[in-house]
């Protein structure tokens, strides 16, 4: 997506600070927490379901062939509990750490929004109507990650009630091709005003001070 600077203006103090960002960190930060504590708690539920077919597959080492198959027609329906909530257990294990790795780029995001930001209001190529238009920009962005936590959050709080891996899936690709997007947009308007920064800057022949700024080699 590209982003064209123009002259639309914002409240001062919309341009100057975004609460969004404060909150969209909470809230990953909270997403975050509570998928290690149930991770943890998966886990060890993996572990006493993995020695419980342990146990099975010693018991059935010891029959011998012509005893197997009768005994696992006794067996079947009392295990096969054990081996759907394993599955089940690893499944759920598979999607926290895909909406973790969401989330962990959705901070990623922030912390690149806030720097960028930082810079961008102390460089002085740029007018103030400019970047009142770069916190609208950047506000479109937030308000778009924001919605993607609240999908992740839905996510999270599925596990406990009742909703299909279908439903789980389509959502979680809903927000990871919505977080993907947010994120490059995020970094190509970013380069985008860096870039411009730069081009103003040989004009004035202040470009050292832009790439000091910026940290650019």
């Amino acid at each position: 997506m590209v982003f064209v600077l123009g002259t639309t203006t914002l409240p001062v103090n919309e341009a100057k600070a975004n609460p969004i960002a404060i909150i969209i960190k909470a809230a990953v930060k909270k997403v975050l927490k509570a998928m290690d504590l149930a991770v943890q708690r998966l886990q060890n539920k993996t572990i006493a379901l993995q020695n419980a077919q342990k146990a099975l597959e010693n018991a059935m080492s010891k029959l011998k062939l012509d005893e197997i198959t009768d005994w696992v027609s006794k067996q079947k329906e009392l295990y096969k509990e054990y081996y759907d909530e394993l599955y089940k257990v690893k499944l759920i294990i598979a999607y926290y750490q895909r909406i973790k790795d969401l989330a962990d780029k959705q901070l990623k995001l922030v912390n690149a929004y806030k720097q960028a930001w930082n810079l961008l209001q102390k460089d002085g190529n740029f007018s103030p109507d400019e970047i009142a238009y770069m916190a609208k920009v950047y506000n479109g962005i937030l308000e778009q990650t924001a919605k993607d936590v609240d999908q992740l959050t839905i996510v999270v709080n599925a596990f406990t009630t009742q909703m299909s891996d279908e439903k789980r899936l389509e959502i979680i690709n809903s927000a990871a091709s919505s977080v993907d997007r947010n994120y490059t947009d995020l970094v190509q308007f970013n380069q985008q005003n860096f870039l411009l920064s730069l081009q103003r800057a040989k004009v004035l022949g202040e470009v050292e001070k832009v790439k000091k700024l910026y940290g650019l080699p």
